[in-house]
């Protein structure tokens, strides 16, 4: 059974291995790389996890007996409030279309409602058209606004929203 778990100083190490896992696993999902973030110092990993602290942004681990299967956070928009950015999503493939996607986002959404976050919007680059239909069926629609991918130029993401 799959369980959910709040990223923390209890779980860093956890939280270290499952973000390189997705890093290294879809090196074009993520605005950041492998390279970049296994070179980090343990004081930048303390810092992510104190800035998903559950008030600025949240961050949780899918587990399974004990294993990490799948990451996702948010972070509330400095100017407003009531927006957060998905970030981090990454289920691991041998968990995909199992539902752990699902679970992570809906505890992003629980959070976000608690926290009086009205929006949630995310970018996804496009070449992942599974990740495009994932997102359409959490009720997340399209905006029409676009940016570059910042490890390809030759990419772009779009932007996705959805009310909580």
């Amino acid at each position: 059974m799959v369980t959910i778990e709040q990223v923390g100083m209890q779980n860093i190490e956890t939280f270290k291995t499952v973000r390189l896992r997705a890093l290294a696993d879809s090196p074009s999902a993520f605005g950041s790389t492998y390279a970049r973030e296994s070179s980090f110092s343990e004081e930048e990993w303390v810092a992510r996890v104190e800035r998903w602290n559950g008030e600025r942004g949240i961050g949780y681990l899918a587990m399974e007996d004990g294993m990490p299967c799948g990451i996702a956070g948010a972070l509330r928009d400095g100017d407003d409030l009531t927006r957060a950015q998905l970030v981090s999503m990454w289920t691991a493939p041998n968990h995909r279309r199992c539902g752990v996607g699902r679970l992570l986002v809906e505890s992003v959404v629980d959070w976000g409602r608690e926290h009086n976050v009205r929006t949630l919007q995310l970018f996804v680059t496009s070449i992942n058209d599974a990740a495009i239909r994932f997102y359409e069926g959490l009720e997340f629609e399209m905006t029409g606004r676009t940016e570059p991918y910042p490890n390809d130029p030759d990419l772009i993401e779009y932007e996705m929203t959805r009310q909580i």
